[in-house]
């Protein structure tokens, strides 16, 4: 039997998805300190297309972090709807948005694995 590499996607995308939650809740958080620029990660089909190469240990029980992990933390300035005259550019509209995104996606997630789930039950009841 081969491996199955959707479970393997899907865990990539929620470590994905919950670091970008972690940067939603953290732009909210601060959306009227002065001087904060709201931050996003890159997108999760660039992380895909990044995620070929492994990093190399010096020594092998040293704990090695999966490449999309390291692509899901690299985080970049976003530019937000507004800037205020703080400087502060977080836009709480937006990261709603992002916000219902992110739990839009965690639903879809888990709907394929329910559905694929049953596929593999069905196939081995038959």
């Amino acid at each position: 039997m081969e491996p199955v590499h959707l479970f393997n996607l899907i865990d990539h995308q929620r470590s994905w998805l919950s670091t970008r939650q972690s940067l939603v809740a953290q732009n909210i958080a601060n959306s009227d300190t002065p001087g904060y620029r709201a931050r996003d990660v890159m997108p999760f089909a660039r992380v895909m297309e990044s995620s070929a190469l492994e990093m190399a240990g010096s020594n092998p029980l040293h704990m090695h972090p999966s490449q999309s992990e390291a692509y899901a933390a690299a985080t970049k300035p976003t530019d937000g709807w507004e800037t205020t005259h703080s400087g502060n550019s977080v836009s709480p509209e937006l990261e709603m948005i992002k916000a219902g995104e992110i739990r839009g996606a965690y639903t879809l997630d888990t709907n394929i694995l329910r559905s694929f789930h049953n596929m593999w039950l069905s196939a081995v009841r038959s």
